[in-house]
């Protein structure tokens, strides 16, 4: 082919390239091309440099006071109001109607007429201890993590826009209530990279269903798919296709993988494309996954009395697996663990369906805090408890009419609780606090976009500067606001 067609040929495929960049491929792609003159084999290379460098570790903004994280969400929205954020005033008005600044003109998912107030049931197992040094009252649903509520700091005043599941999530997960925003660890992976090369920059355990959200609660977005979360499974290949196909050794995927690359780096150098550079770093990344994953996700050369801790099965999906797999995961350098547990959206049989996922989740995020803090590694890494809203102080039928009878609670955005714990935040700390019947924030409110200004801020990551440019503007987690609650750092 000579050379007056070869520079034809790359025109049609550069001009390709700018038409598909407004639908899709990103303004990354098109700010690179911008930035060069040229278009030979070298920028190729600067490509995919500037892309595989953000997957070794980074320099935060200053010093963080956490490395890594583990954000464990609880899907559906467990009751403040029944685990964290006791109101003697609501159970002595249970029963009576609902005021109406509570309910006219509010947006409620399923409740239509004036409802009852409802407080906690009075079973033993409801009842509200106090605990530790610091005195914080949590309910006796979680008895293991009343004897680590001196290492917590409980958020009370938590507030968010969306009311329905879905968008919620979204909102708390990547900062926007709509798809295609990056989320809160792919942030982290873009902004900090990774620590072991061996293994991705953030993964996500999954317990139950799939949440609302979809992939997008840890999804890339806009920025290069490189920094988005990989589903690692607790049962069988930890990921897809992860093991070779019978009759494969390591040596032939090993030269699949080469010859592979080598035709991507052929349209690399032709399309320029910084998503190929991704491709070819996740075909490798992949490969030194086959060693260093099987051995990551073996819960068998844990000891007896950690299983025991934890209340594992190996051979089993579970949370508990999960949580035991999470430490195992920041403990060689896996920047950002998101677990994620279905089940906690109680609109009906509240009594019974929240005990039952207490008793599951309870004891292994207790000894997640204990072992993390016994190997010295809950200093430097953050454990976030959060979910998509509260639940209301009012109850919720069948009908959704709401009655006294302990029924369920309906989805709440004015106030709820979420907490941190190792990481650089305060022990044995309550921030923020709901008014008498836990309906509305009174003091120290934190919105969705305050409470991942903080996290990113305990990582060592300036919110307002960790930004990315698409379709002409910069975007970053916290949108336009966000502000870091400083009295919760220790």
């Amino acid at each position: 082919m000579n050379q007056h067609l070869q520079n034809h040929l790359r025109q049609i495929t550069r001009r390709h390239l700018f038409q598909q960049v407004g639908s899709g491929i990103g303004s990354f792609a098109l700010a690179t091309l911008l930035q060069q003159s040229s278009l030979g084999a070298g920028d190729s290379a600067f490509i995919e440099n500037n892309l595989s460098n953000r997957l070794t570790s980074q320099q935060p903004h200053f010093p963080p006071r956490a490395k890594n994280v583990i954000y464990i969400h609880l899907v559906g929205a467990p009751s403040h109001l029944d685990l964290f954020d006791y109101k003697p005033e609501l159970q002595k008005r249970s029963g009576q109607l609902c005021p109406d600044e509570f309910f006219k003109g509010k947006q409620l998912a399923f409740i239509r007429k004036q409802p009852t107030l409802l407080g906690t049931p009075q079973e033993k197992d409801f009842q509200f201890k106090k605990c530790g040094k610091s005195g914080i009252q949590i309910s006796n649903l979680l008895p293991h993590l009343q004897t680590v509520a001196d290492e917590i700091t409980f958020c009370r005043s938590m507030r968010t826009d969306q009311f329905n599941h879905a968008p919620a999530q979204m909102l708390m997960l990547t900062g926007f209530p709509r798809f295609g925003r990056p989320s809160i660890g792919s942030w982290s992976s873009y902004g900090l990279g990774s620590i072991n090369q061996n293994l991705p920059s953030f993964v996500v355990l999954i317990t139950g269903q799939i949440l609302g959200a979809g992939n997008s609660a840890w999804g890339s977005g806009f920025l290069p798919t490189i920094h988005q979360g990989i589903e690692f499974r607790s049962k069988g290949d930890p990921v897809l296709f992860l093991s070779n196909p019978k009759g494969l050794g390591a040596k032939s995927r090993k030269s699949s993988i080469d010859t592979i690359n080598r035709l991507n780096q052929k349209q690399l150098v032709d399309i320029q494309d910084p998503e190929i550079a991704t491709r070819i770093s996740q075909y490798e990344l992949a490969y030194r996954m086959q060693t260093s994953v099987p051995e990551l996700m073996d819960i068998n050369s844990e000891s007896k009395q950690t299983h025991e801790m934890y209340g594992t099965e190996p051979g089993k999906s579970s949370f508990a697996n999960n949580c035991l797999l999470a430490r195992r995961l920041v403990e060689r350098g896996v920047r950002f663990v998101q677990l994620f547990d279905q089940g906690w959206d109680t609109h009906n049989n509240i009594s019974s369906r929240l005990p039952t996922k207490c008793k599951q989740v309870d004891r292994p995020i207790a000894a997640l805090l204990k072992d993390l803090k016994q190997r010295g590694l809950l200093e430097e890494t953050l454990i976030v408890w959060s979910t998509e809203f509260g639940r209301t102080p009012m109850g919720q039928t069948n009908n959704g009419t709401g009655s006294q009878a302990m029924v369920g609670r309906d989805h709440h955005k004015e106030a709820f609780t979420t907490w941190m714990a190792g990481g650089g935040v305060k022990q044995g700390y309550v921030y923020g606090e709901t008014d008498e019947l836990g309906y509305g924030v009174v003091k120290d409110p934190m919105h969705i976009h305050d409470f991942n200004a903080t996290i990113m801020h305990l990582l060592g990551m300036n919110h307002k500067q960790l930004t990315f440019k698409y379709q002409g503007r910069p975007y970053r987690l916290t949108d336009v606001e966000g502000v870091v609650a400083k009295k919760i750092i220790a």
